[in-house]
């Protein structure tokens, strides 16, 4: 007997109708760990106009408005109910909401640190950059930022990946600490610039990655405990 091929069903998150919104927010609220975030939001200043945060609540995305803030760079991607909640919120705030994916299991790409340094050099400030926990994605554009927009050395702004935001060095999410490990290490002494490095030949971010060794505790901790995307 042939089984039937499983269907996808993309599962909508309206946000336009009073109870659309209702069943929204009970989504978020208990999928996405949202209860944990209502009094948290493990929120940095990185630079006189950008700062870091987990993932927004529409509340608070209406504070960060208050206190400046224009752009809002979302790093999970556009799936889920957080993203029609945020993406609801920023039309009514009339904030700019800028998409920008990214892992906190691999590394950019050549084209995604391009991409990176052009976001930071188009978009409006004050900004804010959040991720779901504000700890490692958060943290890879919180170094970039302060390194392609502020210009200031890897060696400094690699310390936004750290225990201060709940970054985990130790677990999968630990590779993000790797690259700049690496640069620091092997490449800066040749006097390389991070920049022509990641933009030349000799940048592999899947050769790095498969170089890099997780803790065994580091990963029953970010993927079991924390269950970190």
């Amino acid at each position: 007997m042939k089984l039937l091929p499983k269907k996808s069903h993309v599962k909508p998150f309206p946000t336009d109708t009073k109870w659309g919104l209702f069943t929204t927010y009970l989504h978020y609220l208990w999928a996405d760990h949202a209860y944990l975030r209502i009094g948290f939001t493990n929120a940095h200043w990185i630079g006189p106009d950008m700062v870091r945060t987990n993932q927004p609540w529409p509340f608070q995305l209406a504070w960060w408005k208050k206190q400046g803030v224009k752009t809002v760079i979302n790093l999970r991607g556009g799936k889920g109910s957080f993203y029609y909640l945020e993406k609801h919120a920023c039309e009514k705030l009339g904030l700019t909401l800028e998409d920008f994916g990214l892992t906190s299991r691999s590394l950019p790409t050549a084209a995604e640190f391009r991409e990176a340094k052009a976001l930071f050099d188009r978009i409006e400030y004050p900004a804010l950059l959040h991720c779901k926990s504000g700890a490692d994605r958060a943290g890879m554009m919180s170094v970039l930022y302060r390194h392609f927009h502020l210009g200031h050395s890897i060696r400094d702004s690699a310390r936004e990946l750290g225990l201060r935001t709940l970054h985990m060095k130790a677990g999968h999410t630990g590779v993000l600490d790797y690259v700049f490990e690496v640069y620091l290490r092997d490449i800066e002494p040749q006097g390389i610039s991070f920049w022509d490095w990641t933009q030349g030949p000799d940048y592999d971010p899947d050769k790095l990655k498969s170089t890099f060794k997780a803790s065994w505790w580091g990963t029953l901790l970010t993927d079991k405990l924390l269950k970190r995307e």
